[in-house]
This record gives C-alpha cells, structure tokens and sequence, in this order.
C-alpha cells in the first residue's frame, strides 16, 4: 500500500521511526500535531461524524441512521472483497480466493450483529419518525444491489430507481451484465473437469441446475479437509448461510418495528421480504445435500 492511497495528508512512518518517537515520549503518546491528527486525517473521523444528519428531533431517530450507514459501509467492503474473490477465482488461485470469502463471512458477522442496535425499536419509536424518512427505504440502496447481482440475483428492473444518478446507475448496468462470483466458481468447476451448463445471459437470474448439483456431490464425495474444493464449497456454504441470515434479521426489525405495513418504498413490506428470505444464494450447494 502506498502513501498515495492513503491520502496525501498521512505522512508514512517506519518501524525505526515509530521506536525512536516512542523513546522520546518515554512510552506516552504522542500529543502535539503540527496539524491535524494523523488518526482523522486518515480515518475521516469528523467527516464520518458530520454525516449523521437526522431530519427530525426524536432521539431515536439517530441510531436508525447510524446503523444504516454502518450497514452500507460493510456493503461497500464486502463488493470490494467479492470482486478480489472474483479475480483469484478466474485466475485459477483458488486458496486465495477462499481465504477472501471466508473474511467475507466475518463481515456478515458483524453485519448481522449491527441489527441489535436496533432490536429495541418498538412501533410507537419508529412511527415517531418513519414519515419524514419519506419514501427512503433501504431497497433502495445501490451498493446492497451489488451485492445481489454479484450472488447471482440479477434484475434490471431493481436497477430502475437509480436511473437519475448516472453514474451509480451505470455501475449496477454493468454488474448486471458481468458474470456472477457464483458464475466464476462454476468456470472454476468446469476448468476442472466438471460438466456445466452454458451461460448465454449473464444478466438473467440464476436458475439452479442438475449439473451443478451433481458437481458438489461430488466434490464432496471426492474431498474433504484440506481439498480446496472441498474447502470453497464449506466457505460458499458459509457464507449463503450468513447472508441468510441478514435477511432474516432484515425481516425480524421490520415485523418488530412496523409489523405487516406497507414499506416506506412503495413494497408490500413483509412479504417482499419474505420472498426475498425465501431464494437460497448458491442453491445446489443446499440441494446437493440432500443427494448425497
């Protein structure tokens, strides 16, 4: 990692160089800055502070928003991580790859755990300040969308609401006709020997097959601890269980919250939810079980 991508600002510092100011201070921290500290110079501390803006004055409002934006940031990381995941894959580096996914995971972890900020939220607290949220609703959020389309749920109408911010737009039209992470562990299943069915629209959503089922039985049946293939197969299995998982969480804060109501962006709430909750992320990893 070089300084540039650090920020101009954040001058590097090297392990002489951190021993030597420690030295100094006699084991203190250091306390004077000829600017700013390098901690918010590289974090963005006050910017990150500065972002939280509720629209209303009920103190619960706060914790809504800030857990909001903790989700999206995590979303943002983790399409960063698929698609580094995405080009070990296709380059063959399978270990490389899983070790990528397996972070992954962890941040679903936290993700999942970031729902608890917000368990407390009864409907009386939320109906404090739902209507001056508007229309917003996190079905709304491009980089969630991301993530969906890298699982293989692709959909260019969900694309829709993004058309008057171009660029953001552009970027989910182009996610909607790449190739999948689960389309370049398939290419990996097939570079090795494994029957596939063809790809003719990688902009339509994945429809489970026959032959993909029967190629994790047998990776199964052939593998075990210590086979990469064995091994990527339990970290995909993981990690549709964590994103499960989300969803789940997703659907348990709205019925807590707000019950069976309309959602805030024109969806039937509830029950967009739950047939959301209700289509596996990797299915013939699930289905493969029960041939085995």
């Amino acid at each position: 990692m070089t300084s540039r991508r650090l920020g101009a600002r954040v001058r590097p510092v090297g392990a002489r160089q951190r021993a030597s100011r420690a030295a100094a201070n006699l084991g203190a921290p250091t306390l004077d800055f000829t600017s700013g500290t390098p901690y918010d110079e590289y974090v963005a501390a006050g910017t990150l502070h500065r972002l939280q803006r509720p629209v209303t004055d009920v103190p619960e409002e706060r914790a809504f928003l800030v857990t909001t934006q903790v989700m999206e940031l995590y979303f943002g990381l983790i399409r960063e991580e698929w698609r580094l995941a995405q080009r070990l894959l296709d380059a063959d580096d399978v270990a490389g790859a899983t070790a990528v996914l397996d972070r992954s995971v962890r941040y679903f972890e936290a993700l999942n755990a970031a729902w608890q900020g917000l368990a407390w939220l009864t409907p009386a607290q939320f109906n404090s300040f739902r209507d001056a949220l508007g229309e917003a609703s996190g079905f709304q959020s491009a980089m969630y969308r991301h993530l969906e389309f890298l699982l293989g749920n692709k959909s260019e109408p969900l694309t829709r609401p993004h058309r008057r911010s171009p660029e953001v737009y552009q970027e989910l039209l182009d996610a909607l006709a790449r190739p999948s992470l689960y389309d370049s562990v398939l290419a990996l299943l097939a570079r090795r020997g494994f029957e596939m069915p063809s790809v003719e629209d990688h902009k339509a959503e994945y429809v489970p097959s026959p032959l993909v089922e029967a190629a994790w039985v047998k990776v199964y049946a052939e593998g075990g601890p210590g086979d990469e293939l064995w091994t990527l197969a339990e970290t995909l299995t993981d990690l549709s269980e964590r994103f499960s998982d989300w969803r789940y969480r997703h659907l348990m804060a709205v019925r807590r919250s707000m019950g069976a109501k309309p959602g805030s962006g024109g969806s039937s709430g509830l029950t967009w939810l739950e047939r959301s909750l209700r289509r596996d992320v990797f299915p013939e990893l699930w289905s493969a079980r029960t041939a085995m």
